[in-house]
């Protein structure tokens, strides 16, 4: 049984937390939420709102842990396609790895020319690491309020993650940044308090790495689960891409999912299947379903052919829909 914590945050507002902005926001259309973003990440971001609507870019999440190695699945798909994603997804989700994650960023974007996601698996602050806290309780409301045992251990947690995020600025490398994904969901800890719970925790961690740590290399992607709520939505001044994600048994093309996201971000923003098993046919993507990329999780999701089938994965890498590595543009 899961356990949630969706009642008793009456008291955020008390705590200083305001609601969220409209959906129609101040910020210009086309622009990142941080108006003082690197000249690399507006680069990025001028790129897909270019090819937004027209294309999609392939994505693949790694897995680090495997004896294969962390480019297993990069492997795969070269072997299988002759292609490789435009987007390689990573995570922050074990602290013994984190410098080889960003080492691995920094390749792929600088010696590969590939554009680096990056999410994290959060462990409950005051439980410890690794995907498996991460679904533990934490109690959220005290993690909010200064002073208090959790928000110590909350904050710890964020600057040591603002630390290697700012080896990759100082590297010059723009990262495609998905904190709290799947957060309408319960299984983690950041989605088990609610919409106000989780845009103050949206909020504290904007604006501590772009006010604090002076993080310009982020574009902030704000990833639901398959059920989109407007209620959740922080604005459009701390959001610079929005997304859901579903793990279903068929290549359609998810279209009830992107109006969903389409229904809160209108055109503020791009939209993308920020995770995905089965990779969406390109043939039935278009204006009901402009994701701008996919993300397809890692070993099984890509590799047991059942997920995603070797004439599937041919089909989808070699279509004129999907972008791949060797068609992104020179960045820098």
């Amino acid at each position: 049984m899961r356990i949630t914590r969706r009642e008793g945050l009456g008291g955020l507002a008390a705590l200083g937390l305001s609601a969220a902005l409209p959906a129609g926001a101040t910020t210009p259309a086309r622009t990142l939420s941080n108006p003082k973003a690197s000249r690399e990440a507006r680069a990025v971001y001028r790129y897909l709102w270019s090819v937004y609507g027209k294309r999609t870019l392939t994505g693949q999440q790694e897995s680090s842990w495997t004896p294969r190695g962390p480019r297993a699945e990069l492997d795969f798909l070269r072997k299988t396609t002759g292609k490789l994603p435009a987007i390689l997804g990573l995570d922050y989700i074990d602290p013994k790895d984190n410098a080889n994650v960003n080492a691995r960023a920094i390749r792929w974007w600088r010696d590969e020319g590939g554009l680096p996601s990056i999410c994290w698996h959060w462990g409950a602050p005051d439980k410890g690491t690794g995907y498996e806290n991460s679904k533990q309780p934490f109690d959220v409301k005290a993690a909010l309020t200064a002073g208090t045992p959790q928000h110590a251990a909350m904050m710890r947690d964020m600057a040591q993650i603002g630390d290697l995020l700012t080896e990759l600025r100082d590297a010059r490398v723009p990262v495609l940044w998905r904190p709290f994904h799947e957060f309408t969901g319960t299984w983690f800890w950041w989605g088990q308090w609610g919409a106000e719970g989780f845009k103050a925790l949206w909020r504290t961690m904007y604006r501590y790495f772009v006010d604090d740590r002076k993080l310009t290399n982020l574009i902030w992607v704000l990833g639901y689960a398959d059920v989109p709520d407007v209620a959740y939505y922080p604005g459009r001044d701390m959001v610079d891409i929005a997304g859901a994600d579903t793990y279903v048994d068929h290549h359609g093309n998810l279209s009830a999912m992107f109006a969903g996201v389409k229904a809160i971000v209108g055109d503020s923003v791009p939209i993308c299947l920020h995770e995905n098993g089965p990779i969406p046919d390109p043939a039935g993507l278009g204006p009901q379903a402009d994701w701008l990329w996919f993300l397809t999780w890692h070993t099984r999701w890509l590799e047991d052919g059942v997920q995603n089938t070797a004439a599937t994965l041919n089909a989808a890498y070699n279509s004129e829909r999907y972008v791949t590595k060797d068609e992104l543009p020179k960045f820098a």
